[in-house]
């Protein structure tokens, strides 16, 4: 196995939403680096980021310039093509002694369970396609030794600069269709939490599966009228779904590896972190 330099992150899919976030948090404390897929000057001019297509290129080219600890994996894209990439990354990881992957998967892959809330040693059931691409990749991450590998749950992922929060102001400008599902329990982040979480997942190096997930859950209808009001005056038509007569949840919540205080969120806090007044003045009114 050939020793590589123990401060150095690349995060794939950085220029992403979450992979964004993850840059700001650790670049003050790592040597980090990023993949970005659609071409962007200041990207391109910048040392540290790396273009990347995903179905046009193999991740190895990457890897073996920078030559990271840490892989943290925040792309999207083709199922096919980022299941290949994974296998790769796995394979990486095997032949690189003291190489961590960390898999940004996501509650979808309980979607085909909706009894009740799922945690981290519960038996996965994905019913959407986007499940079960998550299941098979964290599937290729499993087949790792323990301590190489990290599968980071995430829910419903929101923030004042997320694409939901986005949506959902355009819609309430515009006075448009906004899907709201009242009978769907969940559980909710940010991603500048999911930030703090990954970097003290890094620091203490720590294995395994992590529901990165809000400690409380809330009602999906309910969740996007508390943020409208607090976004706006005006309201947009909210579309309620039902995709079940009863009850039932895609939430998430962390039991058996549950993070210090500080680390933790709840739902009024996500509801706050979104809808922060000094980013919002120009639309309530």
């Amino acid at each position: 196995m050939k020793q590589i330099p123990q401060n150095r992150i690349l995060i794939i899919g950085a220029s992403g939403f979450i992979g964004h976030a993850l840059y700001k948090e650790l670049q003050s404390y790592f040597d980090v680096y990023g993949t970005y897929c659609n071409d962007n000057k200041d990207l391109r001019d910048n040392k540290v980021f790396f273009r990347f297509d995903v179905t046009k290129q193999t991740i190895l080219e990457v890897l073996a310039e920078v030559r990271p600890c840490v892989i943290i994996s925040s792309l999207t894209g083709d199922f096919a093509s980022l299941r290949t990439m994974h296998q790769t990354l796995a394979n990486y990881v095997l032949t690189n002694e003291g190489t961590r992957l960390l898999f940004l998967s996501s509650a979808a892959v309980f979607d085909g369970k909706f009894a009740y809330p799922s945690y981290e040693n519960d038996l996965p059931m994905a019913e959407s396609d986007y499940g079960k691409h998550k299941l098979a990749i964290e599937k290729i991450l499993r087949e790792l030794p323990k301590e190489t590998y990290a599968i980071l749950r995430l829910p419903t992922v929101l923030g004042v600069n997320s694409p939901t929060i986005f949506q959902l102001k355009q819609t309430i400008k515009h006075h448009a269709s906004f899907e709201v599902y009242p009978n769907l329990i969940i559980t909710v982040t940010t991603a500048n939490k999911i930030a703090q979480q990954i970097h003290y997942i890094i620091n203490q190096r720590l294995t395994g599966i992590f529901h990165l997930a809000s400690s409380d859950m809330v009602h999906h209808e309910d969740l996007f009228r508390e943020l409208t009001d607090k976004l706006s005056n005006k309201l947009p038509i909210f579309k309620r779904v039902f995709s079940r007569n009863e009850e039932s949840y895609l939430a998430i919540l962390p039991k058996e590896k549950k993070l210090p205080k500080q680390y933790r969120i709840s739902v009024a806090e996500v509801i706050e972190d979104s809808t922060l007044k000094e980013e919002i003045s120009t639309l309530k009114y």
